[in-house]
């Protein structure tokens, strides 16, 4: 599968290293240009390149990059993916430690994941907010096992959604189905889910135990 993942920070360099060594052709692309990517593209065999081209001709784009900075990324940018384009987002508002105030999230009343996807032009799949960078190379296990971690997907494409459960239990995780984009506050930063390392079991009680109230702490 041809992947774009734009951001290189640590939940992307991580991606990027666990979507090559299953074998998928990556491109990635950050902020300061391809040519700061050498090192990481000597040890996965991604390929460094800018946002553009990260998205041209994808099956799959990630958008791992801080929220505010979504609307600087080029206009047009998934104009030249696939057909069928799946894009993951990985997102997560921070209106106080980095993100400032997003009105459209604090009075509008919509999901981070659900301006993301209007800021994009295009649907998204919500998947990976809340896990640690480092468990995305630390704690993949083989499906059955007991200690396998599960991550919440939110998304209102369905087919979008299977094909990035597929992914995610390639990358030796499971999955919970986590609802719509407009179900996504259920694993927003300060829910019981974010950061849980837990079963399928243990995610599912962790999403239905959340409050659609964001704490002061992450309202701008």
């Amino acid at each position: 599968m041809r992947i774009g993942i734009i951001g290189a920070g640590n939940i992307g360099g991580n991606l990027t290293r666990g979507l090559t060594a299953l074998g998928h052709e990556v491109r990635v692309a950050n902020s300061r240009g391809p040519e700061t990517l050498a090192d990481l593209a000597a040890e996965t065999g991604a390929t460094p390149v800018t946002a553009d081209e990260a998205a041209r001709g994808a099956e799959v784009v990630v958008v791992t990059i801080p929220l505010k900075n979504i609307p600087d990324l080029p206009d047009g940018l998934l104009a030249q993916a696939a057909e069928g384009l799946v894009v993951i987002d990985t997102n997560n508002y921070y209106p106080r430690e980095r993100d400032g105030r997003i009105s459209a999230i604090e009075d509008g009343g919509i999901t981070e994941s659900r301006w993301v996807q209007e800021q994009l032009g295009h649907p998204v799949v919500k998947v990976f907010n809340g896990t640690y960078a480092s468990d995305l190379l630390e704690r993949p296990r083989p499906a059955g096992d007991p200690e396998r971690m599960a991550v919440p997907v939110a998304a209102d494409d369905e087919a979008a959604k299977k094909t990035v459960r597929d992914l995610v239990d390639a990358l030796g995780f499971d999955t919970v189905d986590a609802g719509g984009i407009d179900d996504s506050w259920r694993q927003q930063p300060d829910t019981p889910v974010y950061g849980l390392r837990g079963g399928v079991e243990q995610v599912e009680a962790a999403l239905a135990a959340a409050s659609p109230e964001r704490p002061a702490a992450f309202r701008g």
